[in-house]
């Protein structure tokens, strides 16, 4: 029996089809993250990543008092059990009653453990009249099941300064 183009075509079909499927299968998956953020008049509110095997943390940057208050779920009970708070009017040496103009986004950075263990992601904070940017780290940890009672204060990292501050013209 002699094979026509057609059903040469059909043979190539399924053995692509089958080649593929194979191929995704063995193909290393990566899962589709999306880190938010969003903002009103008076505050600044983002989620960011905690590291392998974590659920994501949450932070919101209150405009009115300067600080930052953030929780960090547990993969394993689905409650907070790690919170965390940080005064950034203190180290942008800014007066809140001033009324500052922040901005803040999360971005990820696999910072080396040590003694801090920090999570997979930073917190970058801008503010303009001071014209810098300061980058926080968080401490987690993976196994914790236990609330922390006492907030865990953030990590800076380091700084630049996007604009010569407007309190020294």
């Amino acid at each position: 029996m002699k094979l026509n183009g057609s059903d040469n075509r059909t043979v190539w079909l399924i053995a692509g089809l089958l080649v593929g499927l194979g191929l995704s299968y063995f193909w290393p998956h990566e899962p589709v993250q999306a880190i938010g953020v969003d903002r009103a008049d008076e505050f600044s509110m983002l989620t960011c990543e905690t590291g392998l095997g974590g659920a994501e943390a949450v932070f919101v940057l209150d405009f009115l008092t300067g600080r930052i208050v953030g929780a960090a779920l547990s993969a394993q009970t689905g409650k907070f059990t790690q919170i965390y708070q940080h005064n950034v009017a203190a180290d942008f040496k800014v007066d809140p009653q001033k009324r500052p103009h922040y901005v803040m986004i999360s971005g990820r950075a696999d910072l080396p453990r040590g003694r801090s263990n920090p999570g997979a992601s930073l917190i970058y904070v801008g503010e303009l009249t001071s014209g810098l940017v300061l980058t926080y780290a968080f401490p987690y940890q993976v196994n914790n099941r236990n609330k922390v009672t006492s907030p865990l204060p953030l990590l800076p990292v380091d700084q630049f300064r996007f604009r010569q501050s407007m309190a020294a013209q």
